[in-house]
């Protein structure tokens, strides 16, 4: 069986809220206030996952992304946009606009197990998803990119009690890569 690997960015207080500051939040743009390069590429080390999974995305995510990553060429940007990307969504009916989209139809939880038993799923950003996945049991694997701020207000990753054992830490520019794996 394939993995659900979540990937995000968070402060070390845990908010996930409006990382580019795309969101007009009060303290959103926190992660490029490293610069551009501290989100640049493959920050989660996704590596070859970028070519053999699924993107799994929530509304909000997707919208976003669709408006970013079509026109970059770069080699991380090209996987990107060749990945196959799976929508969640209860009110788009075209995801067209990003090459490779598609909405998820059916049960999300499911689809993503039926997903899972193709190829590994990688959900980016969209909290709302990924509380249901692991509501569910459903996430293997988180890999958070953690800067170095506390912003002591704003949406939070985590809401339910759960164990996680750390299987890596690495230093990414200022801020740190922990991987863990669910218990």
């Amino acid at each position: 069986m394939n993995d659900v690997i979540v990937i995000q960015f968070t402060t070390l207080d845990g908010v996930v809220e409006d990382p580019d500051g795309s969101g007009g939040t009060a303290g959103g743009g926190w992660a490029f206030r490293h610069g551009p390069e501290a989100v640049a590429g493959d920050k989660f080390k996704l590596g070859p996952l970028l070519d053999t999974g699924t993107l799994l995305l929530g509304r909000g995510t997707w919208e976003l992304f669709s408006k970013l990553w079509p026109a970059r060429t770069d080699g991380f940007s090209t996987r990107m946009n060749k990945i196959p990307k799976r929508v969640v969504s209860r009110t788009l009916t075209d995801v067209g606009a990003w090459a490779n989209s598609a909405l998820l139809t059916g049960d999300l939880l499911d689809e993503v197990r039926r997903l899972r038993e193709e190829r590994d799923v990688i959900v980016i950003g969209s909290t709302s998803v990924v509380h249901t996945l692991a509501g569910h049991g459903l996430v293997d694997e988180y890999r958070l990119l953690v800067f170095p701020l506390v912003l002591g207000s704003g949406r939070t990753w985590f809401t339910a009690p759960g164990d996680l054992r750390l299987t890596s830490a690495e230093q990414n520019g200022a801020a740190a890569l922990l991987r863990y794996r669910t218990a």
